[in-house]
């Protein structure tokens, strides 16, 4: 089943969603909780949930064993992140570890360029806050 498309969530209810979501697997959710973020939210947030959209559905291509996508996504996304608080100057914006992230998503982006190989959605999903 889909996610639904379209809903306004308050930006800490985006982060417990879209948690909630890798933690059980489903990070093309996420991505679609995330994108929600990016499509309502204010103009100056945009670039950050786009970015955290852009891990998820990295992370979704990666487990489908689209390795090569997987990782430009997740690298890609690590970026618009990284610019984002760089440019803030939040690194903790609504409980989101934003340094933690990007960590966790070049890591896996070079793992998963190197093996080749599906990774577990489960096992690699990132933990966004503490």
């Amino acid at each position: 089943p889909r996610q639904p498309e379209g809903v306004v969530r308050a930006p800490r209810e985006t982060v417990a969603e879209a948690q909630a979501l890798l933690d059980a697997g489903r990070p093309f959710h996420a991505h679609e909780v995330f994108e929600d973020a990016w499509k309502s939210g204010p103009e100056d947030e945009r670039a950050l949930w786009r970015g955290l959209a852009q891990l998820a559905v990295g992370l979704t291509h990666a487990a489908r064993g689209n390795t090569v996508g997987g990782a430009r996504l997740l690298r890609r996304g690590a970026d618009a992140v990284e610019e984002w608080e760089r440019g803030r100057g939040e690194d903790r914006p609504y409980g989101v570890d934003l340094a933690g992230v990007v960590r966790w998503a070049r890591e896996l982006a070079g793992r998963v360029a190197a093996g080749g190989e599906p990774v577990d959605a489960v096992v690699e999903a990132p933990r966004l806050g503490p």
